[in-house]
């Protein structure tokens, strides 16, 4: 089943509504840490309400822990560096889908480690959407293809 991973994410409402996303699209959730906060699961629930209880994530103490246990998923970056439109993008039902922190994306060599790269085509002149946001649309996509 396709997966969502947060690299190092800055802002706990936001690592809350993923929470709620992966909830209710019954995935789970791979937070890559140091987060850019203190984890305190009180800030975090306020977005995530009582999703939080309903969602399966793990928390991993860096990159390098999460790719021990990714197995052999192909890592799909959600960037806006990609030439990729999300909608040409084949996905297979073992995806993990990798969002950047929200204030620096991913570093290079992440860049370098990943399957494959994809964005979201947006007006000329504007720089993003919101993780959550964003995630939504191309999870939508990646569970209209794969289920």
């Amino acid at each position: 089943m396709i997966k969502i991973a947060l690299y190092q994410p800055d802002i706990p409402q936001n690592v809350g509504a993923m929470m709620r996303l992966a909830a209710c699209m019954d995935i789970s959730l791979d937070i890559i840490e140091p987060c850019g906060f203190p984890w305190n699961k009180k800030k975090i629930q306020s977005s995530a309400m009582d999703y939080i209880n309903s969602v399966t994530y793990e928390r991993s103490s860096s990159w390098e822990a999460f790719l021990r246990n990714k197995g052999n998923r192909r890592l799909i970056l959600m960037t806006t560096k990609s030439k990729t439109s999300y909608l040409d993008f084949k996905f297979s039902e073992h995806d993990i889908l990798l969002a950047g922190s929200e204030s620096s994306g991913v570093p290079d060599f992440i860049h370098d480690a990943v399957d494959a790269s994809i964005t979201i085509p947006m007006k000329a002149g504007l720089r993003s959407l919101n993780i959550v946001n964003a995630t939504s649309m191309i999870l939508g996509e990646a569970l209209r293809q794969t289920r």
